[in-house]
C-alpha cells in the first residue's frame, strides 16, 4: 500500500537500497525501515504474516523524505535485517527481540543469518562513504533519520496509547552532544511545532516515546563527532491505520511537506553551531 514508485523499487530491483546524493544542501534524509521485501529463503521459514510485518515496518517514510536532495531508502524488511540495531541483534531470532512476535516457523540457518549480517555491514560501509562525501562538500551536515511508531498496539478496537506517552512526533537525541547541537535540534522542534498539520498543531516532544538509541544515529555521532548531527524522528502512525495498512494520503503529504519545510531552518542552524 505504499505509493507506486516505492513499491516498484522494492519488487523490481535486486538492489538493497536507493540513494540520491550530490545535492546542494547539507541535509540528508534516511528511511531505513521503509522496506517490506524479504528474500525468498527467509520468507519460506517465517511464521509472521505479511500484514504482521507491515504493522511493524515504517511504510511511507520513504515518501516523506522524497523532496530532500540527499536521501537513502532501504528496501528490505526489518524482519530480514534491522539496520537500526547493533550488529549482534540485527536479526530477530527470539520473540523478545521483536515485540514478542514469533517471527520464525523454522529458524534461519547460520549461513542465512550471515547473509543478512553481510547486508548490515555493507549498509554501514556505504553510509560512511556517502556521509564522507557530504562532509567534504558541506562540512557539517544533518541527518533526519525518519521512522514511525504504532500507538494502537492493544488492537484496532482498543484505546490507543495515552497521548502523554505518545507524541505525534518524537525527536530522539540520546547519542548526540545535545548542548553543541542545540541550534539544530531546536530548529527542527520549532518548525514541527508550528507546522499546520491538516487543521491543527502537532504534539512534538523530545525523548518521550523513544530516546534515539538506534544504531544509525549512534554510528553517525561516533564516526562524525565533529560534523554530523543525526535526529531520530519518529512519526506516530497518525498518517495510516496501523492495523489495516490503509494510508491517509493527506496526512502523508503533510508530513512530507513538514520535512521539506525544515530544510532552510536546519541549514541556518548548522551555521550557528560552534
Amino acid at each position: 500500500m505504499q505509493d507506486d514508485a516505492t513499491r516498484a523499487d522494492e519488487l523490481s530491483a535486486d538492489s538493497l537500497w536507493t540513494t540520491q546524493g550530490g545535492g546542494a544542501s547539507p541535509v540528508v534524509g534516511t528511511a531505513i525501515h521503509d522496506g517490506h521485501a524479504v528474500r525468498p529463503d527467509l520468507l519460506d521459514r517465517m511464521r509472521i504474516s505479511e500484514d504482521g510485518r507491515l504493522r511493524e515496518e515504517d511504510p511511507f517514510t520513504g515518501t516523506m523524505i522524497r523532496d530532500l536532495q540527499n536521501r537513502i531508502v532501504f528496501h528490505r524488511s526489518r524482519f530480514e535485517i534491522d539496520l537500526n540495531r547493533a550488529r549482534d541483534g540485527a536479526v530477530y531470532l527470539r520473540p523478545e527481540q521483536a515485540w514478542g512476535i514469533e517471527v520464525w516457523r523454522e529458524q534461519p540457518s547460520p549461513a542465512m543469518v550471515a547473509e543478512s549480517l553481510a547486508i548490515h555491514d555493507a549498509y554501514y560501509a556505504m553510509l560512511e562513504t556517502y556521509l564522507r562525501e557530504i562532509e567534504e562538500r558541506h562540512g557539517r551536515f544533518v541527518v533526519l533519520d525518519i521512522h514511525s511508531y504504532n500507538h494502537r498496539r492493544a488492537g484496532p478496537d482498543k484505546d490507543p496509547t495515552d497521548p502523554e506517552a505518545a507524541p505525534d512526533i518524537n525527536i530522539g537525541t540520546h547519542s548526540m552532544d545535545r548542548e553543541r547541537w542545540a541550534p539544530v535540534v531546536d530548529a527542527f522542534l520549532d518548525v514541527a511545532r508550528n507546522f499546520d498539520f491538516p487543521g491543527r498543531r502537532l504534539d512534538v516532544r523530545e525523548n518521550v516515546a523513544f530516546e534515539g538509541r538506534g544504531e544509525q544515529t549512534r554510528f553517525i555521532h561516533e564516526r562524525f563527532a565533529e560534523n554530523g548531527c543525526a535526529l531520530a524522528v519518529e512519526f506516530k502512525k497518525v498518517f495510516m491505520d496501523e492495523w489495516t495498512g490503509m494510508p491517509d494520503p493527506r496526512a502523508i503529504a503533510a508530513l512530507r511537506a513538514l520535512v521539506k519545510a525544515s530544510v532552510p531552518a536546519l541549514e541556518r542552524a548548522l551555521r550557528e553551531v560552534s
